[in-house]
């Protein structure tokens, strides 16, 4: 009947089996991209967006640093799986202050991504024609190593990598 034809009718579905696994047409890299390690928000009230993680969320919240070679003030707000970075700007030339005049309000600015080699990351995304903006790393928010993609060569977002 019914059932007999539906299931005659219906399309084979294949699978790949792992002796025939499309990895194998993927070059090994020489690094790894690891977890995520935070995602950056740019706020114009600093002290506001602290107090809604800490008193109204509950969060775990640090205390203000400045970095000025970046331009910024940072606060991290603890997750259980990740972070959110809350940045504020520092001084006239901060990337920050040109993204909130853009976006009044603040909003999401970066995600940050470990790598477990970030010199041979930068060797192989320049390969792949993904540009870095800047010639070497500088020190993050953490003490280390950090670089940022290209949001035109990362569909749409600013990607920071950060030496786990």
């Amino acid at each position: 009947g019914l059932l007999t034809r539906w299931q005659t009718s219906a399309p084979t579905i294949r699978t790949l089996s792992s002796s025939n696994s499309s990895s194998q047409n993927i070059p090994s890299c020489l690094w790894k991209l690891g977890r995520l390690n935070h995602v950056a928000i740019a706020v114009p009230d600093l002290e506001k967006a602290q107090s809604l993680y800490k008193d109204v969320l509950g969060a775990q919240v640090s205390e203000t640093v400045a970095l000025p070679e970046h331009g910024v003030y940072t606060v991290f707000v603890e997750l259980g799986n990740t972070k959110l970075e809350l940045l504020h700007p520092l001084g006239e030339k901060s990337p920050i202050a040109s993204f909130l005049q853009k976006n009044k309000t603040g909003g999401m600015h970066h995600i940050c991504i470990e790598v477990d080699d970030i010199k041979a990351a930068m060797t192989e995304l320049k390969k792949k024609k993904i540009r870095i903006l800047s010639e070497e790393p500088k020190i993050g928010a953490h003490g280390k190593p950090v670089i940022f993609l290209h949001p035109k060569d990362c569909h749409g977002v600013l990607v920071e990598l950060e030496q786990a």
